[in-house]
């Protein structure tokens, strides 16, 4: 009933940016906190960062300063702006939206399948 769908990731050099976005289609009535996760081979799943609705941001150590969250309303469309990336970097990275559906008034959270991002010389 709802997708997310991620694009923009590859294969980048250290130092190097890449922007990634995340679109989500169904029957929304309206998304709540969007978010980035990424899981390193062999390691946990992460927070990236995050967006509320109202715009207000959330971002890990590792990543502050480096990226930037934004999110088109208009759209549904959330996008995480990778700047100096670094080789510890290297993630798939997962789009997550919590979203309230037509049909009812809760609200349910949702992945994205993941995009690959390779940060390597």
């Amino acid at each position: 009933q709802v997708q997310l769908v991620e694009s923009g990731g590859g294969l980048v050099q250290p130092g190097g940016s890449l922007s990634l976005s995340c679109a989500v289609s169904g029957n929304i009535f309206r998304i709540y906190t969007m978010a980035w996760f990424r899981r390193a081979p062999g390691s946990q799943r992460e927070l990236v960062a995050s967006i509320g609705s109202n715009g207000r941001t959330d971002f890990a150590d590792a990543v502050r300063d480096r990226f930037t969250i934004s999110r088109d309303n208009d759209k549904n469309t959330v996008y995480l702006r990778m700047n100096s990336l670094k080789p510890e970097d290297t993630a798939v990275y997962f789009c997550n939206a919590d979203v309230r559906l037509t049909i009812d008034s809760k609200i349910y959270e949702y992945w994205g399948q993941g995009t690959q991002v390779t940060v390597s010389s």
